[in-house]
């Protein structure tokens, strides 16, 4: 393993985003890292590097089980369990929350970690969003609230067909993503294109790192980590989130992998072999989606996990990074 040594305080100004689509042992990966920096000479021990999540379901508490937060107890990793299941949490929240996190870790001398598969997220917070500075229309919210998915999107493609065409069948099924959308193509109707608004600029040096696999491996990674789940208990965390009056409906379990497809169980209508069938496939479609996505990110260095010697390859490249001191962006 390669021993990162000592640097000084100009890399303090560096951010490793570790990507790449589920079951690909981003978190493991990153954990390792986080052990392995030393900060300004001092030794390489204890947490000196610090993670920050970029999961858009592992910000909501009491989803537990279903999301994979199986990360170490003795680590703190930032934007784990924010909001509750059924408050809303957008990418704005997200890029804000992040830019504190990633400010304080700074400050504290030590290397931010952005490790996840959410690639918008990742997106979002590296190059900034457009619709950062755009509030909610808390009287549209509610106009819109109980019309079906249908009728959003067609309202969508009317007044920004560019934007409706661009979501996937999974945001075109979204209530609360139409609802945004909308909201957005409305506001930017009233007031016109705005600047898009980036935290990170070209003072910091950014490396991003991917990890991949062939499909065939992450689809036999995927199943075994599902089967795993089932052992753990997802469905007594989600009956348990049920009897506190969460509903499929009116929270992000209805939306979310690994709990949308229970809904039929739990109404009667479907065996628990069937769901988690059903459950394998919306993972299988997921990892697909999320490698469309990264793969038109030209600034990732891919590494194939199922490669040998792939990690030591990863932490060559981290290494000879982060111990430099005149580049701005990777």
């Amino acid at each position: 393993m390669v021993d990162f040594g000592k640097v000084d305080k100009q890399t303090m100004n560096k951010l490793l985003v570790i990507c790449g689509p589920t079951a690909t042992g981003k978190t493991s990966l990153a954990v390792k890292l986080a052990k392995k920096f030393s900060s300004r000479g001092r030794p390489a021990s204890g947490w000196n590097g610090e993670l920050i999540s970029a999961d858009s379901r592992q910000v909501y508490k009491e989803m537990d089980i279903g999301t994979g937060k199986d990360h170490p107890k003795e680590m703190k990793i930032h934007l784990i369990d924010v909001v509750a299941p059924n408050q809303e949490f957008s990418v704005a929240q997200y890029v804000e929350l992040a830019w504190k996190a990633i400010k304080d870790i700074w400050k504290r001398e030590k290397l931010p970690i952005i490790v996840g598969g959410t690639g918008f997220y990742i997106k979002s917070l590296i190059d900034g969003i457009e619709t950062l500075g755009i509030l909610p229309n808390w009287e549209m919210r509610w106009r819109l609230k109980d019309l079906p998915a249908q009728k959003l999107f067609e309202m969508l493609t009317q007044l920004d067909p560019e934007k409706a065409a661009q979501m996937n069948a999974s945001d075109r099924k979204n209530p609360r993503r139409l609802i945004r959308a909308i909201e957005i193509a409305k506001w930017k109707m009233d007031n016109g294109e705005q600047k898009k608004f980036s935290i990170l600029n070209s003072q910091f040096s950014i490396l991003v790192v991917g990890l991949t696999a062939p499909y065939k491996i992450l689809y036999q990674r995927i199943d075994k980590r599902v089967e795993e789940r089932i052992k753990e208990g997802v469905e007594d965390e989600i009956r348990g989130l049920l009897n506190k009056g969460y509903s499929f409906v009116y929270s992000t379990l209805g939306v979310t992998i690994g709990y949308q497809e229970w809904q039929p169980y739990f109404e009667g209508r479907a065996t628990q072999d069937e769901i988690i069938q059903r459950w394998k496939f919306a993972e299988h479609a997921y990892v697909r989606r999320q490698m469309t996505w990264f793969k038109k990110d030209k600034r990732i260095n891919w590494f194939d996990i199922n490669k040998k010697g792939w990690e030591n390859g990863v932490e060559k490249l981290i290494k000879n990074w982060y111990t430099r001191t005149d580049d701005k962006e990777n």
